[in-house]
């Protein structure tokens, strides 16, 4: 006999799971249809791939690919894989590649204020405090206006404060301005026109060619960066000598870029994880620097037998006044190049003097520990 359901009667257990269970599928097929395939962006670093500069690279990609659990794939690539490592810009802008990671002070060319976030003593700042001046003092919106007067299609965030990087790599130690006429000496961004100005050749060269270039008698001196980068590069396979200190590039970061049309186009949730991965990843190689560099110092020194020499303060001397020459320049009918330095200036003026009233002399310190008088006494 036919079931007749009575009215107010509830519904069998079984046609009720059946129900739910029917309903349940249906819910679930949309959900498997919708999900999103990964967004894949193809990235290129003006670093070959063994410098540890395309390490932070990686690291950069590794985070922004774990936090977005893989909703946005970012790989890199090293420095000529697409195109070379100073036609970074123009490709990420034409989308060509989707993003890079490089230096500002390779885009020197194209609008010379560009390099003061790199180039020079920045009124005393450090790198981190560049950064500071970047994202708290006007820096991240005139670099912007900076872009767009070139017609750079891009987003630029910048991260990873670098040390003060040496005077350089030479055959014999530099002890006075002289020492720099004629050469024939390798740097970048607006120390060219800085070493032009004391005498030098200068040749700038993207990182994985100076050491050939030195090897090969093309320069008689060169600067790169750090400990790590300079050992893996090659640097004590063609010099013994290596001067530190210097204001060439005393407060040089990375520039991460993304294509602003691809950028754009990405989520909120995905550009807000980018931002916070570029911070993380600032952090991370601020302090894997630290650990780094002062191994490969050490070891420079005992496995390479590197003799360092500090520059001298009457050298350092020069180069502050002869940038200020480079920057009067620089400023005439440059109005960009004007409203960045009075920027940087303004904020350095505050900021430097707060640093060096409330920080102590870590000199004072290392000396009380780990420098001994005669006698066995520490100083």
């Amino acid at each position: 006999m036919k079931h007749v359901k009575k009215a107010g009667q509830a519904p069998s257990r079984r046609r009720f799971l059946g129900t739910a269970a029917a309903s349940t599928t249906a819910l679930a097929f949309p959900m498997v249809a919708t999900a999103q395939t990964a967004t894949q962006f193809r990235f290129q670093s003006t670093w070959p791939s063994k410098d540890i500069f395309h390490e932070y690279a990686n690291d950069f990609a590794k985070k922004v690919n774990d936090m977005t659990g893989g909703e946005l794939k970012i790989e890199i690539l090293p420095a000529g894989a697409v195109v070379p490592a100073f036609g970074l810009l123009d490709a990420v802008s034409k989308g060509t590649l989707d993003g890079g990671h490089g230096v500002m002070g390779y885009n020197y060319g194209k609008q010379s204020a560009i390099a003061l976030w790199t180039s020079g003593p920045a009124y005393g700042m450090d790198a981190n405090m560049v950064l500071a001046w970047h994202k708290y003092g006007g820096g991240k919106e005139l670099l912007a206006k900076l872009y767009d007067s070139i017609g750079a299609n891009v987003v630029s965030f910048l991260t990873g404060p670098m040390p003060t990087q040496p005077l350089g790599w030479f055959k014999k130690p530099v002890t006075k301005r002289d020492d720099f006429k004629g050469l024939k000496y390798r740097t970048n961004g607006l120390a060219i026109d800085l070493f032009t100005s004391m005498g030098a050749a200068v040749n700038a060269l993207p990182g994985g060619e100076i050491v050939p270039a030195l090897d090969r008698g093309l320069l008689d001196g060169a600067e790169f960066n750090n400990a790590s980068s300079d050992r893996i590069l090659g640097f004590p396979d063609v010099s013994k000598v290596c001067m530190l200190q210097s204001f060439h590039q005393s407060s040089e970061q990375f520039e991460i870029t993304f294509n602003k049309t691809k950028y754009n186009a990405l989520p909120p949730k995905i550009k807000a994880i980018i931002e916070n991965a570029v911070e993380a990843s600032s952090s991370d190689m601020s302090w894997k620097a630290v650990d780094r560099y002062s191994q490969d110092y050490i070891a420079l020194q005992t496995k390479d037998n590197v003799k360092f020499y500090k520059t001298p303060d009457s050298f350092l001397q020069e180069q502050l006044k002869v940038w200020d020459e480079v920057i009067a320049k620089k400023r005439e009918g440059n109005p960009l190049f004007q409203e960045v330095e009075k920027s940087m200036r303004t904020f350095a003026e505050r900021a430097v003097k707060w640093d060096m009233d409330t920080n102590n002399p870590r000199r004072m310190a290392f000396n009380h520990y780990f420098s001994k008088k005669p006698g066995g006494t520490k100083s």
